[in-house]
Parts: structure tokens; sequence; C-alpha cells
């Protein structure tokens, strides 16, 4: 299969259930923009890969120096992200080959760790369908009965929580992603649309702090996780005698 990387990063958004003054991609996190962080961490696994960035078209926020890759381009986003990942599939049509990975990556998801992301590229390389980083539930679940009461608890044995990124080959998602909108299949993320191909991605295990930023709390959260991961890389750094550093993507301290 093909080598080739293409990396989506859906980020036309508006945040607005973090209740902010701006979309929760630039706020800030550690001296950054939210969406600064998830382009490093995404470039210090792959650094040659090509970079599709959906933005609002009437976005004046985004500065292109906060983008470290060589080949990246601004894509339109659209209303929902299933609309932005069309966008940029159909933006590098001439280009992409059926078999070319793409994967789709949350701009909200700065913590996902270079190791997860490399760990996932490598799962997908001969996989005929694809997958994504998830990771098992652990919490007891319930289901409502519609008025915020208990209406049975739900056995966690089996269920995951879908994390990003989720790739696939090129051909592959653009055909499920089309499918879907014929059908009028509700896409909730591409391996969603996938599945209503009755095909079956792969769930490859990841990180538990690939944390979503999505409510006002998560920022902070996020903040925290990136200076334990940080700490940790130190620490790792320390006892193998190398000189300290900190983890790729990471702003140095």
């Amino acid at each position: 299969m093909s080598e080739t990387l293409w990396l989506v990063v859906p980020a036309a958004g508006q945040g607005r259930r973090m209740g902010a003054d701006r979309p929760k991609q630039y706020l800030e996190l550690d001296g950054r923009p939210v969406l600064a962080h998830t382009l490093a961490r995404l470039h210090a696994a792959f650094p040659a890969a090509r970079l599709c960035l959906c933005l609002d078209p009437d976005d004046d926020r985004f500065e292109p120096a906060w983008v470290p890759f060589a080949e990246w381009r601004r894509v339109a986003g659209g209303a929902e992200r299933v609309d932005s990942v069309a966008n940029a599939l159909a933006a590098i049509a001439a280009e992409a080959g059926d078999d070319d990975l793409v994967l789709v990556h949350d701009v909200a998801r700065p913590c996902v760790t270079v190791a997860d992301l490399q760990r996932l590229r490598a799962a997908l390389m001969e996989d005929p369908v694809g997958g994504l980083l998830a990771a098992p539930v652990a919490d007891t679940m319930k289901r409502d009965d519609g008025a915020e009461r208990v209406a049975s608890t739900e056995p966690r044995a089996g269920l995951w929580h879908a994390l990003t990124p989720q790739g696939f080959r090129f051909g592959l998602l653009r055909r499920a992603l089309s499918a879907a909108r014929e059908l009028g299949v509700a896409v909730t993320d591409e391996a969603s649309a996938v599945e209503a191909l009755g095909l079956a991605p792969r769930l490859v295990s990841g990180r538990r702090d690939n944390l979503k930023i999505t409510h006002p709390e998560d920022l902070a959260l996020a903040g925290q996780i990136l200076a334990a991961q940080r700490a940790c890389a130190a620490g790792r750094a320390v006892s193998s005698g190398q000189p300290e550093r900190a983890p790729s993507g990471a702003t140095e301290r």
C-alpha cells in the first residue's frame, strides 16, 4: 500500500459549548493557541506528511506561522465536521491516490502523544479497512430515561471511547462519506461512515489523556496533562542519562 500520508485537521468549529469569546482552537493553552499545540504534535510524529487545515472562510484569527509543515494547504471548512473532511478530500483528489492513508484529527485534541500517533499509523499500514485510536470504557455506563433519571445500567464490556486520529485510505474514506450523504446516514466520525458500508474499522488502544477540549474545565485539564507529559519525558531523560528536553510538540520552559 502507499506510504503517502495526508493529515486532515477540521478547525472550522465555533466551540459554543466553551462559552468563550473565540473558537476553542484559538484559546490560549500553555502560552500558545490550542491549534498550534495540535499541529506541533502532528508534525513531531509525521514531519513529512501533507496537511489539510480546514478553517472557516471568514476566519481572521489564524496565523500561518503556527503551521510547522512544509506541505500544507488551507481548505474551506463546512457547517459540520463531516463537511470539512469532505471538502479536504475534494481538495486533494487530483493528487491523492486511492491507497494513500488519510488521518483525520480533532484540532481540540492537543495532548495526543507522538507515540500513539506513530503506533496508529504503523497499525494501519497494512490494514485493509483502517481504524482509529480508542480507549476501552472504564466507567459504569448509565442510560437515561429522557428526564435525567437512570433507565438502565449498560454493560461496559466491549465498549470503547472513540478518539482521534481516525485513519482510512483516501478512496475508501471518500466513498464512505459520499455514500453516507446520499443515504442520509448521520456521520459522527469517519469510522461511522465506514461502518455504514458494512466494514469494521480496527480499534487501536490509545492513551486516556488524549483529551478533547469541549467544556470550559477541559482547558485547564489539558494544561495539566501537557505539564505531566513534560515531566514524564524529563524523568525518562534523567534516568537514561540524556539531556533533559521537552517532549516533541511541547512548549519548552
